[in-house]
């Protein structure tokens, strides 16, 4: 008998390989880079975040801005990231800072979280991956709500403001975009 649960469960196992295996797995878009603490205020303040608007960070990392949209500008926070590790560490800030009511991080895949509460939605990845993201954003996101990114332009949306600020060593670009964008 034990030799026949044996099998089965082998069997079972195979049979159920090639399944899981097919299941798509969320794709990193972008390298953890966490943006400089005086970027973050910089981005948010740009965005001209209001008290209890919900901010998105796609790619949190260690969630300083979702955190900081908490503290320092009164808003609400989703972090969306895709490392359970970083994930973990930016829950466990948030728990640390009191901000639990406030901060929210999900472990998952950027391009298949809910945007649709979002006010602002801030990034910190590549070119190529803004793109990926743009239909989201577009089909999701409610006239008015706005975009930042650190660095990379959303390519064919025209910036409502540029801003720019110097940190480790070098100037980073913060662009802001208003909902639907203006095409360039």
């Amino acid at each position: 008998m034990q030799n026949f649960l044996l099998i089965l469960v082998l069997f079972v196992s195979a049979a159920l390989s090639p399944a899981l295996a097919q299941r798509p797995q969320p794709e990193r878009l972008a390298p953890f880079v966490p943006s400089p603490q005086v970027v973050v205020e910089r981005m948010l303040a740009a965005a001209d975040i209001k008290p209890n608007e919900t901010v998105y960070d796609l790619g949190c990392g260690d969630g300083r801005v979702v955190i900081t949209a908490a503290r320092v500008f009164k808003a609400k926070g989703v972090g969306v990231e895709i490392s359970k590790e970083l994930a973990r560490q930016a829950r466990e800030q948030v728990k640390a800072l009191g901000l639990t009511n406030r901060v929210n991080i999900i472990e998952g895949d950027l391009l298949q979280v809910d945007l649709k509460p979002a006010d602002v939605v801030t990034l910190y990845l590549l070119t190529s991956s803004n793109e990926r993201l743009k239909p989201l954003l577009e089909a999701n996101l409610r006239p008015g709500a706005r975009v930042v990114s650190h660095d990379f332009k959303m390519r064919g949306w025209k910036p409502i403001k540029v801003d720019t600020v110097s940190a480790t060593n070098r100037t980073h670009t913060i662009y802001v975009y208003q909902m639907p964008p203006e095409k360039e």
